[in-house]
C-alpha cells in the first residue's frame, strides 16, 4: 500500500475496483478461482452484454482479470477469471475498505444510538 500522511487519505481505494460494476465483478470472480463464464458473469452482476464487455476491458487492460474461450458441449464460451496479481490487488483493495469501516464505525455507531433514542 502506497505511504500517505493523510489518515483519511486511503491511497489502497482503486478507481478501477471502486466502481460499481467492476467491484461486483471481481467480487463475483473472487469466489470462483476456475472463473465465471460470460452469461452467468452477467447474470450475477446485473449487466448487459455491452455494459459487461466494457468493465471487462477495463480490468483485462488493468492486468487484474483474463479472459478466454473455451468449448463445452460443443458449444463456445467466453470465461473470465482473476490473474495472480489481480486476487493480491483485490484483497489488498478489500483490507483498505475493512479500514475505511474501521476508521467510520465509532461514528457509525454514535449515529445509530442517537437515531434510537429519538
Amino acid at each position: 500500500m502506497p505511504e500517505s500522511s493523510g489518515k483519511f487519505s486511503y491511497p489502497g481505494l482503486s478507481r478501477v475496483m471502486h466502481e460499481k460494476a467492476r467491484l461486483g465483478i471481481l467480487t463475483s470472480l473472487v469466489t470462483q478461482p476456475n472463473g465465471v463464464v460470460f452469461s452467468d458473469l452477467k447474470e450475477h452482476c446485473d449487466l448487459t452484454d455491452g455494459n459487461l464487455s466494457r468493465h471487462l476491458a477495463t480490468l483485462e487492460s488493468a492486468g487484474l482479470i483474463e479472459i478466454w474461450k473455451s468449448t463445452s458441449g460443443g458449444r463456445s464460451q467466453t470465461r473470465v477469471s482473476l490473474t495472480e496479481s489481480g486476487r493480491e490487488q483485490f484483497l489488498s483493495y478489500l483490507s483498505e475498505l475493512e479500514r475505511v469501516i474501521a476508521d467510520a464505525a465509532p461514528t457509525t455507531q454514535l449515529s445509530r444510538a442517537r437515531l434510537a433514542d429519538t
